[in-house]
């Protein structure tokens, strides 16, 4: 899960190599956090959010094969 959410991530910006996601699991849910460069973020969070959705439907959609939830936050 961490690795398709850091392609997905990594093939929208600029600079790749700043591109960083961890993972923590609080209660039941996995949260992965995002980090990107500044000047990348507006590329990652898209035009009202559009590509964030996108991104944490993959995530949802690959987390259901699994039966875990899970949330995706861009920092």
């Amino acid at each position: 899960m961490k690795e398709l959410i850091e392609l997905l991530a990594k093939s929208l910006v600029k600079n790749p190599d700043q591109v960083c996601v961890t993972e923590r699991i609080e209660k039941d849910t996995y949260i992965y956090e995002v980090n990107v460069a500044q000047e990348d973020m507006g590329k990652v969070i898209g035009k009202q959010g559009r590509i964030a959705k996108a991104i944490r439907t993959m995530a949802k959609a690959a987390a259901t094969r699994e039966n875990r939830k899970v949330m995706v936050d861009i920092i």
